[in-house]
């Protein structure tokens, strides 16, 4: 997945708009460290992170504190 649609991703799962660019860049770089320290594909690492992170958008939008893994 490119930047781009990474961060259009984020944006529809509440990223605020302005954020979102930079949010992808780091998400991205985070997926592939989580790749190489887990052997899953970077793709499955950015699924589970992006998981994460909409788990955490709905609690807090929810007003509970998000949950930590």
């Amino acid at each position: 997945m490119d930047l781009k649609t990474l961060a259009q991703a984020l944006e529809r799962m509440g990223c605020p708009p302005e954020k979102s660019a930079e949010m992808a860049a780091q998400l991205d770089r985070r997926a592939a460290q989580l790749a190489a320290q887990t052997g899953r594909s970077q793709a499955e690492a950015l699924a589970h992170l992006l998981a994460l992170m909409q788990q955490g958008w709905a609690a807090q939008s929810q007003g509970s504190p998000p949950a930590r893994s």
